[in-house]
């Protein structure tokens, strides 16, 4: 869990300048996805990292705990749509991952902002089909496939 944790914290950190605001490619969500192959700790690791993250973040005590409880809400659909099933269930939890994060996320952003809600919508929709979507479902199925999701 803690390895989860930090490795998403210094992700989100490190790359602060694509992780925050309304338009957003948060490039450690590329994480999320491994909870189709770790479960329960993924998520809840993913979900504590997004807390430390979003306190470095400096939007405040919902973007703090709504990020959190979004991970481990998406985390969890993810691990129960995808965890062992065949590749197409796999990449559906990775869009059950998008829309949880798009619908929680974009929606309490429209409102730190104060933006029609459909920008705070697409702008996490946008940055989620890059890091959740396509790098983050490469990510999964190449661990998956090498086995490092066995040890």
């Amino acid at each position: 869990m803690m390895i989860f944790a930090a490795l998403y914290a210094v992700g989100v950190i490190v790359l602060a300048p694509t992780s925050f605001y309304i338009w957003q490619v948060r490039f450690a969500d590329a994480l999320l996805p491994l909870s189709m192959i770790f479960g329960w700790p993924c998520a809840a690791g993913l979900g504590l990292g997004c807390l430390v993250a979003n306190v470095y973040g400096g939007l405040g005590v919902v973007d703090i705990i709504g990020g959190s409880v979004a991970n481990i809400i998406a985390c969890g659909l993810a691990w129960k749509i995808g965890g062992n099933s065949r590749i197409y269930r796999r990449f559906l939890a990775t869009l059950v991952l998008t829309a949880t994060l798009t619908v929680i996320v974009g929606g309490y952003l429209s409102v730190i902002f104060n933006v029609p809600l459909e920008f705070g919508l697409l702008g996490v929709f946008v940055g989620s089909v890059i890091s959740v979507n396509i790098l983050g479902f490469l990510i999964e199925e190449g661990i998956r496939k090498s086995g490092l999701g066995q040890l």
